[in-house]
Order: structure tokens, then C-alpha cells, then sequence
């Protein structure tokens, strides 16, 4: 596997998190020694599990399973990621425990521990780090909550406070290189912080060896400049400008770019001008809006020497919001409204039995729903790429790539339970449950029938 920086036999990511920006990282135990320790814990306090109750699963994956838990001498919440053996080498920790040391900023997610002890359900002590926890998600979850973008003037501050962010981050020499919805996350006033900015200029590339996207970093091909395509591509700060541009982009329409399109067909359309579409933005007329269009195509810019820095960025970001700024207050209150309501609505109208489905007890109860749907999952599941990239190293780089030569979503399908789901048993069909309640929730629920 190629790596942009440093090479890592796997991929890594810092935010697969449901609801959550404070995330423990955690590696197996006997690969550390006492040098590697120091570097990670004179960063920051250590935390163990005397310090944390409530444990809570909120999230499971290829990349492993996230506990939300609380920490009783600090009276707040944090989020715990364990990450799946294999999936974790214990230097790449250190180096983003370094980054985040030096990118201590508002809009940049704050490194708050390190993590020693066994987690619920772990056979043996574990190291990772703790970070502050995002009570409201990330602007990824946000677009799915509210069906689209979220009111003007909040887009407005989403734009200019990543572009505050990502200034920051450049100005201490440091690069992000997977800016995309999932990994800018807001806390409960809906202010955005940056996230996995270290790690992914480490361990993490959106392409390898074969020419496939990186199947642990979901989606990041979508946002890579027509440059990043080729096999020698070093990445400089302009990666993320146009990273930036794609973003902005999303976060104005609340959409994904290119939806259905592959990362064969991105790799194809993008270095020769292929970008998203435009048609509906121009026709915009809030405050700021041509400014904010003007500044997203600077962005994209496929000639990486005409993009602006950041630091050109924020003056355009800035003005933006400040036409917008009287009606942000009344914007937030508004949208987090629409999330409450829309929160209590699905408690109300969720039968007993769609709360058994969505929410199984064990491994066991969710390999059961799933090899009990065979028949209809493999009809009826839609997006199965970005399933498959969601379980990571569970599905073998051959098998991503008959899934991939498939054409349509049926035969995706079948080759996915057939040669991942099947001989994978329970652990990937429970890896495989959660990515589809978080990429198709409705099928989840259609599919109450099965009562464990």
C-alpha cells in the first residue's frame, strides 16, 4: 500500500465516530515500548478506566467500536474508540498526539488525555488518546438530520470557521489532507472544529497500490485535486484549498458530491475538469452568496498554483459571515429545533420492534437480522460501495475490487455477503449491520419483522 507521507500497512482514521469529536484511539498492547510511552503521555493526562462509568456503545465498524463513556473527576462526556486488532501501530499515535499538541485552536478538536486501561468486553490493557466530545455530530450527520443544508447564515459560519481552522493548522506547518463533512464536527451551539488532521497526513492516503480508494477513509477520493490521481503525487497545502472548495460546496447544497460515482470514474472526470455542479448556486441570491460561489471555484482551481492560501481565504469567509452575522443566533436556534423535534419524532413513531432491529443487544442478534434479510438486503441495499468502505480491512482488496467491477447494486450486493459476510461471520455481519443503519436507517427499520 502507498502512503502520501509516511508509510503504514494500514489505513487509519480519527473520526468514524456517531456522535463524537472526543475519541480514544487504542492500540494493541505489547508493541509499545517505554520511549514510544513518553512521547504520547508527557502531551497530555493520563486517563483510565477508574476515571470513566457509563459506558456506552454508539458506533461499530471495519475500523473497530466506539464507547461513548463519562469522566467522573471531569463532569464531562467523551467518546472512546477501540480501534480492531491490526488496524493500529503505535507511532502514528505519537505523531498525532504531537499534531494536536501543537494545533491547540478554537475550530481544531482539542487533545484532552491519553487513554490506558481495558476497555468493556477487552481481554487486555490498551494506550490511545482522549479528545474533546462533539455533542452534535459533524457537518456529515447534520445534512442527513435535516434533509439538506442547513440556513444560510450557518453555512455562512461553517464556511469561514473551517477556513479559521485550516489557516491554523497551516500556519504550524501542518497539513490535513481528508477534509470532508465527517470530519469537521460540531459542538452544541453548532460551532464547527476540525478533526483526524494528524493521522491522515501519517498513516492514511486515499489511494494505494492498487489504484483502489483507501477503504478505511470513506469517501476522501471525492475530495482530492485532479493532481492527487497520480501515482507520484506528494501532497502540499493546496490539497487541502481544493479539498476546502469541494467541502463548501457540500456544506451550501447539504449534498455529496458525485453521489453514485466511483472512484474509477472520479479518478477518470476530475484532471479534466469534471466538478459539481454549479446551476443552483448561481441562481442564489442570500447575502454573500456570489462571493462565497466566487471563492469555492478559486478553490477547486485544477491548476493547484492559481489557488488561494487560506490565510486569502479568510477575508472573503469573514466579510461573508459578517452580512449573515445578526441572523446566526436565530439560525441556530432554528436548526437545533428541527433536530430535537426530528429526534423525538423517531422515539414516537419507533414500534418496540424497530427499537429491538435498530438497536440489537449483542454480535449476535445483528449477524442474525442480516443473514435473515439475506434475500431482501441483497435487493434492496443501495449503497454498497460506501458500506464496503465503511468495514475497512474486513473485506479483502480482491474482493473490493469484484464488488467494484460489478454493475449494479444486486450483484455488488451478492458478492459482498457471499465473500465478506458469509466468511467473515459474526463479527463483520455486525460490522456490517451498523454501516447500514447509518447509510440506509429506513431499510433497517422496514425490516422490523425480526423480533430477538
Amino acid at each position: 500500500m502507498m502512503s502520501f507521507c509516511s508509510p503504514s500497512p494500514m489505513p487509519l482514521t480519527l473520526c468514524h465516530v456517531l456522535h463524537g469529536g472526543a475519541i480514544v484511539l487504542c492500540i494493541r498492547s505489547g508493541v509499545e515500548t517505554t520511549q514510544e510511552m513518553e512521547l504520547l503521555s508527557h502531551k497530555a493526562e493520563p486517563v483510565g478506566n477508574e476515571s470513566l462509568e457509563r459506558w456506552e456503545s454508539v458506533g461499530r465498524g471495519g475500523f473497530g467500536h466506539v464507547y461513548k463513556a463519562r469522566h467522573t473527576d471531569w463532569g464531562v462526556d467523551v467518546a472512546i474508540k477501540i480501534l480492531r486488532d491490526g488496524v493500529c501501530h503505535f507511532m502514528p499515535l505519537c505523531d498525532e498526539a504531537n499534531h494536536m499538541h501543537q494545533a491547540s485552536c478554537e475550530f481544531v478538536l482539542r487533545l484532552h488525555g491519553t487513554y490506558q486501561g481495558c476497555p468493556p468486553g477487552g481481554t487486555s490493557t490498551q494506550q490511545g488518546l482522549v479528545m474533546e466530545f462533539m455533542e452534535t455530530g459533524s457537518v456529515e450527520s447534520l445534512q442527513k438530520d435535516l434533509s439538506g443544508p442547513p440556513l444560510w447564515p450557518l453555512v455562512c459560519r461553517l464556511a469561514h470557521q473551517v477556513a479559521v481552522g485550516m489557516n491554523f493548522l497551516h500556519s504550524r506547518k501542518l497539513m490535513h489532507h481528508d477534509l470532508k463533512p465527517s470530519n469537521v464536527l460540531l459542538n452544541v451551539d453548532l460551532n464547527a472544529k476540525l478533526a483526524d488532521f494528524g493521522l491522515s497526513r501519517v498513516s492514511t492516503s486515499a489511494l494505494n497500490s492498487s489504484r483502489e480508494p483507501m477503504r478505511g477513509v470513506e469517501g476522501s477520493y471525492k475530495y482530492m485535486p485532479p493532481e492527487a490521481f497520480e501515482v507520484s503525487y506528494e501532497p502540499v497545502r493546496s490539497f487541502d484549498v481544493y479539498s476546502y472548495g469541494i467541502l463548501l460546496w457540500s456544506i451550501v447544497t447539504g449534498k455529496e458530491p458525485y453521489p453514485s460515482a466511483a472512484f474509477a470514474l472520479v479518478e477518470l472526470k476530475i484532471p479534466v475538469g469534471d466538478r459539481p455542479p454549479c446551476e443552483i448556486l448561481d441562481q442564489m441570491r442570500e447575502e454573500g452568496s456570489t462571493e462565497l460561489l466566487e471563492l469555492m471555484k478559486k478553490c477547486w482551481d485544477g491548476r493547484a498554483s492559481e489557488r488561494p492560501t487560506f490565510k486569502n481565504c479568510l477575508p472573503v469567509t469573514e466579510n461573508v459571515f459578517s452580512k449573515n452575522r445578526e441572523r446566526i443566533h436565530e439560525a441556530v436556534a432554528q436548526v437545533l429545533t428541527t433536530l430535537k423535534s426530528e429526534t423525538k419524532t423517531e422515539r414516537t413513531e419507533r414500534s418496540p420492534i424497530q427499537e429491538s432491529v435498530r438497536r440489537p443487544t449483542s454480535r449476535t442478534d445483528k449477524a442474525t437480522f442480516v443473514d435473515d434479510n439475506r434475500a431482501t438486503l441483497i435487493q434492496d441495499v443501495a449503497e454498497v460501495m460506501a458500506i464496503t468502505e465503511r468495514l475497512g480491512d474486513a473485506v479483502h482488496r480482491e474482493t473490493y475490487s469484484l464488488i467494484l467491477g460489478k454493475a449494479t447494486s444486486q450483484e455488488q450486493m451478492r458478492v459482498l455477503y457471499q465473500r465478506a459476510l458469509r466468511s467473515g461471520g459474526e463479527e463483520v455481519k455486525a460490522a456490517f449491520y451498523d454501516a447500514l443503519t447509518h447509510h440506509q436507517p429506513k431499510l433497517v427499520e422496514r425490516l422490523g419483522g425480526i423480533s430477538f
